[in-house]
């Protein structure tokens, strides 16, 4: 299955107080059209700020190197003819922000934690979908940006959509509210979505709703899908296939059943033992707290809090490791 994006040793460097960190530290991964990879880990472990950084959005003053690859969809010249540069996919590392203001919302776009945060107060919910679609395509005609914004409510399944584009944030409920960003990462038809745990601060019901509406949406319109997560069971229902994020680097990667049920990083059975289920009478917490980026330890980073610790944890920070058909892992007793 062709990739739609290659990501290669993306590292990401920022300045702070007791020197540079790196909050993405050579993570490489790959994502096909219509399928989902989960993103899961800790709070710390860089998780949203490798998504920020695919969206060209990092704080002023970071570095970033390596390689993102995304596969564009196919654009075509005044005579018609496909254009090279976007036919074969292009670089986004590099990119200044105009150059990035045209991938971003039209090739990848994204879905963030908190929509109250992220819509603006005081704009209808439709002015706020037609302007995602004017950043991209300024001289559209009235009729059928309104076409446009209302068939991409009707995708992100809001009821009533003329009346709800008539509506301000505040009248939405969360779930709603985060119906409009979905529309609104719809608008320009991406070909990569991110969802930054898109259902945290929603009840389970609603949960339910809006990860089966991301699912339909991955499968009917064939978007690569970044799920960025903590919680493992929702890994389970959208993911194919799962990554596991560590102080900064990819520490296990697998397809999601494999992950889950037969996990060989101790640091994803930690998560697993700690996660509730209705067969768990008793929940098992990993020890201690996720390292400071400014002050890992020499070798696995996860190490420190490790039942399994060996001598040979530290002396280097460990490869990725084959531990099954498309299974590996970061650690040395594989």
């Amino acid at each position: 299955m062709a990739k739609l994006l290659c990501v290669n040793g993306l590292t990401v460097q920022l300045p702070t107080a007791a020197g540079w960190v790196k909050p993405v530290n050579e993570v490489s991964l790959q994502i096909a059209a219509g399928e989902s990879l989960g993103l899961v880990g800790e709070s710390g472990s860089g998780k949203t700020m490798l998504s920020l950084a695919l969206m060209g959005l990092l704080p002023v003053g970071a570095r970033v190197s390596g390689e993102v690859w995304l596969r564009e969809k196919e654009n075509h010249n005044a005579q018609g003819r496909s254009s090279q540069r976007h036919a074969e996919g292009e670089n986004l590392v590099g990119l200044g922000e105009e150059e990035f203001r045209s991938v971003r919302g039209r090739e990848i776009a994204m879905i963030f934690q908190e929509p109250m945060t992220s819509l603006n107060p005081v704009m209808r919910i439709g002015a706020q979908i037609a302007e995602a679609i004017l950043a991209h395509e300024p001289k559209m005609e009235r009729e059928k940006l309104h076409h446009r914004l209302l068939s991409a409510m009707e995708h992100a399944a809001m009821p009533e959509p003329v009346e709800r584009a008539q509506q301000f944030p505040h009248q939405l409920s969360g779930g709603l509210r985060q119906r409009a960003m979905i529309a609104m990462a719809l608008a320009q038809w991406p070909k990569l979505l991110i969802a930054d745990e898109p259902t945290t601060a929603l009840d389970v019901t609603v949960q339910k709703q809006i990860l089966d509406l991301l699912d339909r949406l991955r499968r009917e319109l064939q978007l690569a899908l970044l799920f960025i997560t903590h919680d493992l069971a929702v890994v389970a229902k959208v993911a194919d296939r799962v990554a596991v994020m560590y102080a900064g680097r990819i520490v296990e990667e697998g397809p999601a059943r494999k992950v889950l049920t037969a996990p060989r990083h101790p640091y994803t059975q930690g998560l697993l033992a700690a996660s509730p289920t209705l067969e768990k009478r008793k929940l098992t917490p990993i020890p201690g707290m996720v390292p400071r980026l400014t002050d890992l330890p020499p070798g696995c980073a996860f190490a420190p809090r490790c039942s399994l610790w060996r001598a040979e944890c530290d002396q280097a920070v460990p490869e990725l490791r084959t531990a099954g058909p498309d299974h590996l892992a970061r650690c040395v007793l594989i």
